[in-house]
């Protein structure tokens, strides 16, 4: 890329101040961190492609909110605290219009997670995004996807559907007439990271995996790590009034729900005895919680509308399709 270092200087050098675990941040082939002893490091890395994550006139500082707090939802997943962040850029041509709103926005986000950027590249080609995550977390109370036995309660953080509703207005411009059509475009990109929530699931959670993909997929990761099965009360899928309004019927509002990719909530199961400590443990987490459904014997998967059977061929968001 044409004036690489230029704009590696300008846009993403000495925009953080140095947190007291990274020895070397910027200026060598390797960055050098210090992991606090006993407190295991937690990596995920993900890819943001233009035209499959977001469409490329989308507002820069939205996909930069979108882009990191997707990764930093996936250390909250297993209750880490963020703390190092590696970002590669892949770009047509140097566009400074864009990157300026986009780094703004980024480490606006990293700052208030105290994420500390130490290094990454940038290159020509289609516009993507890719970042490495890191984060620190006791290995014995992490959370996992393989931990949910028969009878452990199933919840979710916030609400479920908002983000396929706003990606249904971002793909088909005809639906920016409907009701909350605005509101819901931007939360599909300005989704939080249940941090915090993630921390207080440490001692209390059996399982738990972010909402990426939908509730109706990503249940199903903790099922086959777990070996057991699920049944989900669709009438408690927690939804928004937003979304009510814009698909107009409490069933279009509950597939949403289940279905509805890059929510970045997350999806915890809870054993019966620490099933009454997780409203008081959660209620300084800025994210309401809600019961679900209950883990069953392996091989059920069963959806039900208040006791009554239901039969919805759903599935959940694929980067293939």
């Amino acid at each position: 890329m044409s004036g690489e270092f230029n704009l590696i200087e300008k846009y993403f050098v000495g925009r953080q101040k140095q947190r007291k675990d990274v020895l070397l941040a910027a200026g060598d082939d390797c960055a050098l961190v210090k992991a606090p002893e006993g407190l295991s490091v937690a990596i995920s890395t993900d890819t943001l492609v233009a035209g499959t994550h977001f469409l490329a006139d989308a507002n820069p500082a939205w996909v930069a909110h979108k882009a990191l707090a997707s990764n930093i939802s996936d250390l909250a997943a297993m209750g880490a605290t963020p703390a190092w962040v590696s970002f590669a850029l892949t770009m047509p041509s140097p566009d400074e219009a864009w990157l300026a709103p986009f780094c703004d926005a980024f480490f606006e986000l990293a700052d208030y997670f105290d994420i500390q950027l130490i290094g990454g590249d940038t290159t020509k080609g289609p516009l993507s995004l890719t970042l490495t995550v890191q984060g620190l977390v006791d290995p014995d109370k992490a959370l996992r996807r393989d931990g949910a036995k028969v009878g452990d309660w199933v919840y979710v953080t916030g609400n479920l559907g908002d983000s396929k509703a706003g990606l249904d207005v971002i793909l088909n411009p005809e639906l920016r007439t409907k009701p909350c059509a605005e509101e819901l475009e931007k939360r599909h990109y300005l989704s939080t990271p249940r941090v915090l929530a993630g921390q207080a699931l440490l001692n209390l959670a059996s399982s738990a995996i972010d909402i990426s993909d939908g509730v109706i997929s990503d249940i199903k990761h903790i099922l086959k790590r777990s070996n057991v099965g699920v049944s989900i009360d669709v009438a408690t899928l927690p939804v928004s009034n937003e979304l009510l309004q814009f698909v107009e019927t409490p069933a279009a509002a509950q597939q949403y729900a289940l279905s509805s990719g890059e929510e970045y909530e997350l999806c915890f199961t809870v054993p019966e005895q620490n099933k009454g400590s997780i409203d008081s443990a959660l209620a300084h987490c800025g994210a309401k919680v809600t019961c679900i459904g209950q883990i069953r014997p392996q091989g059920t998967f069963e959806l039900h509308c208040s006791g009554q059977a239901i039969d919805w061929s759903l599935s959940g968001y694929d980067h293939f399709k």
